[in-house]
């Protein structure tokens, strides 16, 4: 994947080295989808994080904001690249998209509009504060423990969760409310399978969008195949408890991430990725 002449738009909040930046109150689908994405990458049950997230909602709501701009480095200056193209995608796509506040990069802990944000939830979106989060550790821990290698598989997480915003924007988070939180077909699992599509969506546009900027190859999107089918609720629950519990999925089965993620690459066309409508996940 060749992104280095990738447009930068400086829209990080970098927050590393800066400790707890403040405790928020929130609830509703915001704590939901923290609940889920902590389960997603470590095998916490999403009610463990959730009670996490409720036991700071009566916190103060004094959120610490890091360095605003492009970071010197080049890890958070992959990011940049990836949350602007993003962006750039989504504007030509949605009439009335606007860029999610900031993409937060920061190190074990930091105060969002959902509750305390910790690394081991892994990559997350906060609908309450329109900001994705992101421990850059977690790139170890997807390819040592997870095997998805390659930076294109980097890029997939962040373009998932500003797909998180996208479903914001849209009203799609909002109207998962009203499904069973969990299990196989609930409401956060078609959540989940719907920014998987919407990253296979970014993909498909990336490279015309960005001019020729941001090249990604049909490797790149094995390496983002890798990733789905690594990060899929069955694969960490056999890998962490030695069994498959359908009925505490969040994100899909690995086969369902990547046959979404497929679909808003093969198309390239976010009317495609409805999976609040779909017959079969």
């Amino acid at each position: 994947m060749d992104w280095e002449g990738g447009r930068r738009g400086g829209n990080i909040d970098d927050r590393r080295g800066m400790g707890v930046g403040g405790l928020i109150g929130g609830g509703g689908i915001g704590a939901v989808v923290l609940a889920a994405v902590g389960y997603f990458v470590f095998g916490i049950d999403p009610r463990t994080t959730l009670s996490a997230v409720e036991a700071v909602q009566g916190g103060q709501a004094q959120q610490q904001e890091g360095a605003r701009g492009t970071p010197a480095d080049q890890a958070a200056q992959f990011v940049d690249v990836i949350g602007t193209s993003t962006d750039d995608v989504w504007k030509q796509l949605l009439p009335n998209y606007a860029q999610p506040r900031a993409i937060v990069v920061y190190d074990q802990a930091t105060g969002t509009g959902c509750g305390l944000g910790q690394s081991a939830m892994g990559p997350f979106y906060c609908p309450q504060d329109q900001r994705v989060y992101l421990d850059l550790s977690f790139w170890n821990e997807l390819e040592s423990r997870f095997g998805a290698k390659g930076e294109f598989a980097r890029a997939y997480v962040i373009a998932h969760e500003v797909g998180h915003h996208v479903q914001n924007l849209t009203g799609s988070l909002r109207n998962a409310q009203g499904r069973n939180a969990v299990g196989d077909g609930g409401g956060q699992v078609r959540v989940e399978l719907q920014a998987d599509c919407y990253a296979g969506v970014w993909a498909a546009h990336a490279g015309q969008v960005s001019s020729g900027a941001i090249t990604i190859n049909p490797a790149d999107i094995e390496d983002g195949l890798g990733a789905a089918a690594a990060v899929g609720d069955d694969a960490i629950q056999q890998k962490t408890q030695g069994r498959v519990a359908p009925d505490s999925f969040t994100h899909g089965t690995s086969a369902q991430r990547m046959r979404w993620f497929k679909v808003g690459y093969d198309s390239g066309d976010p009317s495609r990725c409805d999976t609040f409508e779909a017959a079969r996940l």
